[in-house]
C-alpha cells in the first residue's frame, strides 16, 4: 500500500450558468443562487406543484471538447456531452498534459444515481422518433457512458467504471479512488458525478413520500431551498457534472501542480435501519465522523467546518444538528463548529452531491474562506447554531468534514486538509 497524501489538483464543472472552478466558487462563495423557474415541465401540463429547479441551458460542447468531431457528437446525449465536458475540465484545470503519465494509470470513476433517465423517459414514451434511429441507442442508454467515452476523449485507460448509489455515490466513487491510488494501481484518477434529474417521473417519486421533501416554492424560485429555516419545504431539483483530478502529493508536486486540499479519509456505512429516515440521535453520523477522523490521525476537536448534506428537509437538517451535538457533547450549542449547506445554490443533484461537497470544501480550503448557507433567516430552534448565514467567512482552518446520506440508511463521511 502507498501511504502519501491524496491531493485535489483539478476540479472541473458543468453547472447552471457555471463552466469552471472558478465561477463556481463565485457562486458558492457569494451565496449566489442557479435555480430559477422551472421550464422543462410546468403544473400546468403535469398537474405537479413544482415551480422552481437549477437547470442548465443552451449548453454547446465545443468549446470544451474541441477534439470531438461532430459526427461522434451527435450519436451522444446532451447529459454525455455534458459529463464529458466536465472529465475533460477538470483534467485541463489540473494542467495533467499527454505524456504527463502512463495512460494505463489514469483512471476515471463516476457517480450517478438514475443514469440517462430522461433519454429513457422520451424512448420508452415514444417523444424521441429518433431514438432508436442510429448505433448511438447504446451510448445514449448505457449509465456507464459517460465514464467510457471520456476515457476514450481523455485516453484513460486505467480503471472506468460508474457507481449506482444515490446521495452517498459520490463519496463512494472517492472512496474507490482513494484506494486505487493507496493500492498503487492508479497515478492520477478524475473522479465525479453526473445527474440530471429534471423530470416529472422524479418529481412524482419524491412528492409521493409527502410534503416537507420537494420544495413548492412558487413566487421566489432563489429561495425555495431554505436548509436549517423553520419555513423550510424541501430542497428543489439540480442538474450537471463535477468532476475532480486527485493525484498523490508527491507526484503532484514533482510536476509542480497546483493542489486546492488533501483528502485524508472516507468512512461510508450503512445504518441497517429505516430505508427513509436517519438517525436521529446523532450517534450514527458522529461515530463515522470519530472513524474517518481516526484514520487520518485527527481528532474532532480539530475540525474547523463540516459540509452539510443540508437538503432542508426535515429529517436531514435535525438529524445533522443532532450528530454535531452527539460529537461535541461537552459544548454548548453556540460553540458547535460552523456547518453550510450548497443546496440553496444548485439543488439537489443526488449522485453528484458528494462531489460537489467534496469540490466546494476543497475550495473552501484553498480560499480559507467558508461558503454561507443562504436564505436562512428564522432558524429552526432544533438547528440554531453556526451555519454560516451572514456570508462568506474568512477563517483559517487545515482540516473540513464533508457530509453524505442517502435513501437505503446511508451515511458517508469525507474529511479533507488544507493543502
Amino acid at each position: 500500500m502507498n501511504n502519501d497524501a491524496v491531493v485535489v489538483t483539478g476540479i472541473g464543472v458543468m453547472m447552471p450558468n457555471t463552466t469552471t472552478a472558478e465561477s463556481f466558487w463565485e457562486k458558492i462563495s457569494g451565496g449566489s443562487s442557479q435555480i430559477s423557474r422551472i421550464t422543462r415541465f410546468t403544473e400546468e401540463t403535469t398537474g405537479l406543484p413544482v415551480h422552481a429547479a437549477a437547470e442548465i441551458s443552451d449548453f454547446d460542447h465545443h468549446p470544451f471538447l474541441p477534439d470531438l468531431s461532430d459526427g461522434h457528437a451527435r450519436k451522444y446525449s446532451r447529459e454525455i456531452l455534458i459529463t464529458m465536458a466536465a472529465v475533460a475540465q477538470a483534467r485541463r484545470d489540473a494542467a495533467l498534459a499527454e505524456g504527463d503519465l502512463d495512460p494505463g494509470r489514469l483512471s476515471i470513476v463516476l457517480s450517478s444515481s438514475r443514469g440517462p433517465l430522461s433519454w429513457w423517459q422520451s424512448a420508452i414514451s415514444g417523444t424521441d422518433h429518433g431514438a432508436f434511429a442510429d448505433k448511438g441507442a447504446m451510448f445514449r442508454g448505457l449509465p456507464g457512458t459517460p465514464a467510457s467515452l471520456s476515457a476514450i476523449y481523455t485516453g484513460a485507460q486505467g480503471l472506468v467504471t460508474t457507481i449506482n448509489n444515490a446521495c452517498v455515490g459520490g463519496h463512494q466513487a472517492i472512496g474507490v479512488a482513494l484506494r486505487e491510488l493507496a493500492a498503487g494501481s492508479s497515478d492520477a484518477v478524475l473522479v465525479g458525478g453526473h445527474e440530471f434529474p429534471i423530470l416529472p417521473e422524479v418529481a412524482k417519486c419524491y412528492l409521493a413520500l409527502g410534503k416537507g421533501v420537494l420544495s413548492a416554492e412558487r413566487d421566489d424560485p432563489a429561495r425555495a431551498v431554505r436548509p436549517y429555516n423553520s419555513d423550510r419545504e424541501g430542497f428543489a431539483l439540480g442538474e450537471g457534472a463535477v468532476v475532480l483530478c486527485l493525484e498523490r502529493e508527491r507526484e503532484a508536486r514533482r510536476r509542480g501542480a497546483r493542489i486546492y486540499a488533501r483528502i485524508l479519509g472516507h468512512r461510508s456505512i450503512n445504518e441497517a435501519d429505516h430505508p427513509t429516515t436517519m438517525d436521529l440521535t446523532g450517534k450514527v453520523t458522529a461515530g463515522a465522523i470519530v472513524d474517518v477522523l481516526a484514520d487520518a490521525g485527527r481528532h474532532p476537536d480539530d475540525v474547523g467546518y463540516f459540509c452539510a448534506h443540508g437538503t432542508a428537509t426535515g429529517y436531514n437538517d435535525i438529524a445533522e444538528s443532532r450528530a454535531l451535538r452527539a460529537l461535541y457533547s461537552e459544548r454548548p450549542l453556540s460553540q458547535l463548529p460552523p456547518i453550510s449547506s450548497n443546496k440553496p445554490i444548485y439543488g439537489h443533484t443526488f449522485g453528484v452531491a458528494g462531489i460537489i461537497n467534496a469540490a466546494a470544501t476543497s475550495l473552501m480550503l484553498h480560499h480559507q474562506r467558508l461558503a454561507p448557507t443562504i436564505n436562512l433567516t428564522t432558524p429552526d430552534p432544533a438547528c440554531d447554531h453556526d451555519h454560516v448565514a451572514e456570508g462568506v467567512r474568512p477563517v483559517a482552518f487545515d482540516l473540513a468534514i464533508s457530509m453524505s446520506f442517502a435513501f437505503g440508511s446511508q451515511t458517508s463521511v469525507l474529511a479533507l486538509g488544507a493543502a
